[in-house]
């Protein structure tokens, strides 16, 4: 077999190689001569079929199949023995000549092909001990505690018929249709709609115009959605609504108890502070948890500047281009919308992709070097957390497709791993715990020291990431600014 570099600027590199035909022809008879002894031809005795009769009947399948096994086998030998590492698997040419590929496979010619591929950089790990990360830490006070538990009570209060006016806290029944111009628009019609007023599950204005109504009652109601409306077509927009109010129902008292804890399911009222403390501090030490690893990944992405491979990110921005397109589409928006504009956006998702590639390669190093591994109990627990996430009917098939995919599989270790990698880092720099307050803890870092996350962009980011609700009058919540998705670098 010979090898030649036809090609080696910068990471790109480029091989011929050529297998001669006599070496074809060798590996070809050794198939032959190992087929003899199991295959069975009328007329001939086992083991006893002549070398030249197996060659005319399966020469040019078993010939295929030693084409196939050097295109297997010989990239990754090749880059192996060249002590490379090669981002992805490399890209193999061979003839489109039908003429000289029958040649081939009647081993009368030399089997050529070229490779390409790029490779992984070479970069030394720098010391890590000088980097220190500040650790936002807010500790939750037992009345927030408290105000949780309460409000989950609140899904089990009773309500009782009333005669008269609805009142803030009481629960009136409605139907509704909502109108533009007085034109019905989608999404803005329900019907037997439970509504608690005050609760602030509907737009701003929208229950307050109800504190008064009787059972029986029809009111049209005016209210402007928010500007943050996820519903860009509606955002700012002023809408009326036809509601005929269908009943009111005044609250019973609200008793918290172990009955009420049992109402839920659960044992005791102690073993429903125990989930919603555990549910408040896992929210907060997540947001905790991601500040930490954006200094950490701000300070890394600092340090290393060498050249990522291209083909990388190539698919690293596509991933994130189909998914900030979709996103936008799911929720009426635009690049006009977010004040920016397609070249603007891609220019800025360019240069993410390229910090995450980055981010990536070093983290993969660090980690190789450390010695961390993803357990198959932590890939195992990830399969089974990703295939809850879908409908009962469904689960069986997402099942199998990770197991048939090792590719899929890998989607699911690259997090895993990066996590960990993270986990021993933190063990390695400086990290100072602050208190802060839960508004300081949840505000957004919009000033951060890379251009993936300066205001413009976190905003635009956000814009993307939001989910495209219906136009019923139900509160959307602002969407939070996603922290820039360089934070979520894969290994």
């Amino acid at each position: 077999m010979q090898v030649t570099e036809t090609l080696n600027t910068g990471l790109k590199r480029e091989i011929t190689v050529k297998v001669p035909a006599g070496d074809m022809e060798s590996r070809l008879v050794a198939r032959l001569n190992n087929a003899r002894d199991k295959v069975r031809i009328n007329g001939f005795r086992p083991g006893k079929v002549p070398l030249q009769h197996l060659r005319k009947m399966y020469g040019k399948s078993f010939m295929a199949e030693v084409v196939n096994e050097i295109l297997k086998d010989t990239p990754r030998n090749i880059v192996s023995e060249r002590g490379e590492k090669a981002a992805m698997q490399p890209e193999v040419t061979m003839t489109e000549d039908e003429k000289e590929a029958e040649s081939i496979l009647s081993g009368g010619a030399d089997f050529e092909f070229k490779l390409a591929y790029e490779i992984i950089p070479a970069f030394e790990i720098k010391d890590v001990s000088g980097i220190s990360v500040d650790r936002p830490v807010y500790d939750v006070p037992e009345d927030e505690i408290e105000e949780q538990v309460r409000r989950i009570a609140e899904s089990t209060r009773s309500f009782h018929a009333k005669e008269g006016k609805a009142e803030d806290g009481d629960r009136v029944t409605i139907d509704y249709v909502g109108k533009m111009d007085g034109v019905a628009f989608d999404g803005g019609t329900g019907g037997d709609q439970p509504l608690v007023l005050g609760s602030k599950q509907f737009i701003p204005g929208f229950e307050d115009q109800l504190v008064g109504t009787a059972a029986g009652e029809q009111k049209q109601i005016t209210v402007t959605f928010p500007t943050e409306y996820q519903a860009a077509n509606l955002a700012g927009k002023e809408a009326t609504f036809d509601v005929t109010v269908k009943s009111v129902e005044g609250p019973d008292a609200l008793e918290i108890t172990d009955e009420t804890a049992k109402a839920m399911g659960l044992e005791s009222l102690e073993r429903l502070r125990e989930i919603v403390r555990g549910q408040i501090e896992s929210q907060f030490g997540s947001m905790t948890r991601q500040k930490v690893k954006r200094q950490l990944l701000d300070q890394l992405d600092s340090a290393y500047s060498f050249e990522a491979p291209s083909k990388l990110v190539d698919a690293e921005f596509s991933n994130i281009w189909a998914q900030v397109n979709r996103d936008l589409e799911q929720a009426g928006r635009s690049f006009a919308d977010e004040e920016t504009t397609e070249e603007e956006a891609r220019a800025e998702y360019l240069k993410l992709a390229e910090r995450r590639v980055r981010l990536g390669l070093v983290l993969a190093e660090i980690g190789e070097k450390a010695g961390v591994q993803v357990s198959e109990e932590e890939l195992q627990r990830a399969l089974f957390e990703s295939i809850r996430r879908f409908p009962a009917d469904q689960q069986q098939n997402v099942f199998d497709f990770y197991r048939g995919n090792p590719e899929a599989l890998t989607s699911l270790r690259a997090p895993i791993f990066e996590e960990k990698v993270v986990d021993h880092l933190l063990g390695q720099i400086s990290v100072t715990d602050r208190k802060v307050s839960k508004e300081e803890l949840m505000a957004e870092d919009e000033d951060g020291a890379t251009d993936a996350k300066s205001a413009k962009k976190a905003k635009a980011e956000a814009a993307a990431s939001e989910e495209a609700g219906d136009a019923a009058p139900k509160k959307k919540a602002p969407a939070k600014k996603k922290a820039a998705k360089a934070d979520d670098a894969e290994a």
